[in-house]
C-alpha cells in the first residue's frame, strides 16, 4: 500500500490520554481499547494529517481502512470511517463488500450507526438495483448489526424514504428481543416522523411494536 499512515499514528499516540481512554472504554462496556482522544481532537489531528499528506487515491481506500481496522484502539476505526465518508463518491461499486464486512467485524453501535446511514445509505442511492439483494440477505443473516443496518440505511433519506420497504423491514424484525434492533426501529420511525408524522402515527397505531420501539418512535412528536 503506497500510503504512509505513520504520521497519523505518531500524532494520535503523541496525544494519547490514558485516563480518558479508561473512561471511553468504560462507556463502551469495556469491549474496546482507546487512545483517549476526544472526537474534536481526533478530527483536528486527522485534518493536520491530511494537510500534510493529502487524501489517498480512491483505489487505496479499502487497504487503508483494512489496516486501520486491525489496530486495537477504536480511534483508528473512527478515522477509517471518516475517510470512507469523505471518499464515498469516488470509491465505486465494489465498496459495498467492505461495508458489509466492517458491519460484522468488532461491531457495536458506534460503527454501525455511521456505516449504515452515511455509507450504505449512499451506496443504495447510487446502486438501487442492489438494494433488495443485500437487504434480503442481511435480514435473513441472523446478525443483529446487519439487521440494524437494514433499519437505519434510510435514516437520511427524508422525502426519498421508501416507506413500504421501511415498514416491511420493521415488521420482519418486530419479534426480535435484541435491544439494538428495538432501539433502531424506534429511531428510524422517530427520524421519519420529522418528514411525515401522519405515516408514523398510523404505522404505530396499526402495528404492535415493543414498548421501547414505541417510546422511541414518538419522542420527537411528543415534544412538538
Amino acid at each position: 500500500m503506497n500510503y504512509n499512515l505513520q504520521p497519523l499514528i505518531d500524532r494520535f499516540e503523541a496525544h494519547a490520554n490514558p485516563e480518558k481512554a479508561v473512561q471511553m472504554r468504560a462507556y463502551m462496556k469495556d469491549q474496546f481499547d482507546y487512545l483517549g482522544l476526544p472526537s474534536p481532537l481526533r478530527r483536528e489531528l486527522s485534518k493536520r494529517f491530511y494537510s500534510d499528506q493529502d487524501y489517498p487515491d480512491p483505489s487505496l481506500v479499502c487497504a487503508i481502512v483494512e489496516k486501520c481496522w486491525q489496530f486495537p484502539q477504536r480511534e483508528y476505526k473512527y478515522f477509517a470511517m471518516d475517510l470512507m465518508v469523505r471518499m464515498k463518491k469516488k470509491t465505486g461499486h465494489d465498496i459495498i463488500h467492505l461495508y458489509e464486512r466492517l458491519i460484522t467485524d468488532q461491531s457495536w453501535w458506534d460503527t454501525i450507526d455511521l456505516i449504515a446511514p452515511s455509507l450504505v445509505g449512499h451506496h443504495f442511492r447510487e446502486y438501487p438495483e442492489e438494494r433488495a439483494e443485500y437487504i434480503n440477505k442481511w435480514l435473513a443473516s441472523g446478525n443483529i448489526w446487519l439487521q440494524r443496518s437494514c433499519i437505519l440505511f434510510q435514516l437520511k433519506y427524508k422525502l426519498d424514504t421508501d416507506t413500504r420497504l421501511l415498514g416491511s423491514i420493521i415488521l420482519k424484525l418486530t419479534d426480535s428481543k435484541e435491544f439494538f434492533i428495538r432501539k433502531a426501529i424506534g429511531w428510524a420511525l422517530r427520524e421519519y416522523s420529522k418528514t411525515d408524522p401522519a405515516f408514523v402515527v398510523r404505522f404505530i397505531q396499526t402495528h404492535e411494536l415493543s414498548g421501547l420501539s414505541h417510546r422511541e418512535a414518538l419522542k420527537w412528536l411528543e415534544r412538538q
